[in-house]
């Protein structure tokens, strides 16, 4: 673990790329979060204060729940053609970086230094030649940057303070996840002297929770449709193309289910699945306090993520295939879980 008398040891190589490069790419993964935006929206700030040009980069269009964050509508879905550097915030995989490769984009960032910064206890297997910042002891990537701008010597302006502390409040769910350190609080507490606004952000964020009453009566058919297996203690919901198609411009329905799940009585571990055309199946998973499975759930279908949050990609399962090896993959975890 980093502490913050401690040092990244990658941390020179990175701030020799960062010198050297004058416009430098800002790369989110095709599932963008709270913790992925506002990282990407504090190095912006940052590298654009250390005389750099600086474009942010995503897949997809940033979904309507995270517009509460100023700055999302400045991410575009090109890449420039004279970068100089990218960097990849909050994701070490390649299969989040589906996009890239659809539109043949991906092979320009083959010829350019390349950086990792992320939190995720993932393998790496960007195929891209990349100079990773991995710290798994942070509870998300605006924790990361933070010790590393410490390191740098980089400036934290009140508006960046802002951006890292949107990014530590999501990702460790307001403080409360498991993944949640002693540092991670004490970085906040350091955010808070460079003039971040707890109180203004917390308001902010209540406001863009408020949904339509389109979204509303969705949220209740989503809720209609949740299973139990596993004694109640694993809940799954399905979304279908047709409906992310529908509610991801304006929520996301994953996140409509969720909110829910974390709290429903006996459930341990929340599943969302969507199903895609061409037989892309993601699943969302959350494991509710004293549970932490969602990580290991994830790594059995090729992805990763926190004892209490995860996710996975595949295009190599059946949807009935996949929801009966989830079933009895999550079932063991637990009932190991139960004996230890």
């Amino acid at each position: 673990m980093t502490t913050d008398t401690e040092t990244y040891k990658i941390g020179p190589d990175i701030q020799k790329i960062i010198d050297t490069a004058s416009h430098i790419v800002v790369i989110q993964a095709d599932n963008p979060d709270a913790d992925s935006l506002s990282s990407s929206l504090a190095l912006e700030e940052i590298l654009s204060t250390l005389g750099k040009k600086v474009t942010m980069y995503c897949g997809i269009d940033i979904t309507g729940y995270l517009h509460y964050i100023p700055g999302y509508d400045r991410v575009v879905k090109d890449l420039p053609n004279d970068f100089d550097a990218a960097i990849l915030v909050d994701c070490s995989s390649i299969t989040l970086l589906e996009q890239l490769e659809k539109t043949h984009q991906i092979g320009a960032l083959r010829t350019r230094p390349f950086i990792i910064i992320d939190h995720h206890d993932v393998e790496n297997d960007v195929t891209i030649n990349n100079t990773a910042l991995v710290d798994v002891a942070a509870v998300s990537t605006g924790e990361v940057l933070y010790l590393l701008g410490k390191q740098l010597g980089w400036e934290i302006s009140p508006a960046v303070a802002n951006l890292l502390t949107v990014s530590i409040m999501a990702d460790s769910l307001g403080l409360t996840v498991e993944d949640t350190t002693a540092r991670s609080i004490h970085v906040l507490a350091h955010l808070v002297e460079h003039g971040a606004d707890l109180a203004g952000l917390e308001a902010t964020r209540r406001l863009s929770m408020a949904k339509s009453r389109d979204i509303i009566a969705y949220k209740g058919k989503l809720l209609q449709r949740i299973e139990y297996f596993a004694d109640n203690q694993l809940a799954i919901v399905t979304i279908p193309w047709d409906e992310i198609q529908t509610y991801s411009p304006f929520y996301n329905p994953a996140v409509l289910a969720l909110e829910e799940l974390r709290i429903a009585e006996g459930v341990k571990l929340s599943v969302v699945i969507k199903l895609y055309p061409g037989g892309k199946i993601t699943g969302k998973l959350r494991s509710n306090h004293g549970a932490p499975y969602a990580g290991k759930l994830a790594e059995h279908f090729g992805g990763g993520g926190h004892a209490s949050a995860a996710g996975f990609k595949t295009h190599e399962w059946k949807f009935e295939e996949l929801k009966k090896e989830l079933i009895m993959t999550a079932s063991k975890l637990m009932k190991d879980g139960a004996e230890e």
